[in-house]
């Protein structure tokens, strides 16, 4: 479980990081990542998860958000911002893929995003 401090809850927050933010995508997972704001610099990075319908049933998007959260919980961000991380349908069945492909769209992500 993240932290308090570390979740992104807003709905405009959720929005800015889709607005004004790089992404990166793989076969499960699409990462989205704000550009820090050089004047007004976050102390924390924080993450929040979508899930849409179209993933599974309730059991299946809440066992997705778990696996993400816990596998988010092991990257490091390379500076403090604001990280959407969107599942796809491929992701219910991911397996172990799931955290190669979170791990590969995390770091494509910074880097387009720095």
């Amino acid at each position: 479980m993240l932290p308090v401090s570390q979740r992104l809850k807003s709905p405009a927050d959720f929005a800015a990081c889709f607005r004004g933010g790089s992404r990166a995508a793989t076969a499960s997972v699409v990462v989205h990542v704000r550009r820090p704001d050089t004047q007004n610099p976050p102390e924390t990075t924080r993450v929040g998860f979508v899930v849409s319908k179209k993933v599974g049933n309730a059991v299946v998007r809440n066992r997705v958000k778990r696996r993400l959260r816990h596998l988010v919980r092991d990257l490091e961000p390379p500076y403090p911002t604001d990280v959407v991380v969107r599942a796809l349908p491929p992701a219910a069945v991911a397996g172990d893929d799931l955290g190669t492909d979170l791990a590969g769209a995390w770091q494509r992500a910074f880097r387009r995003a720095a």
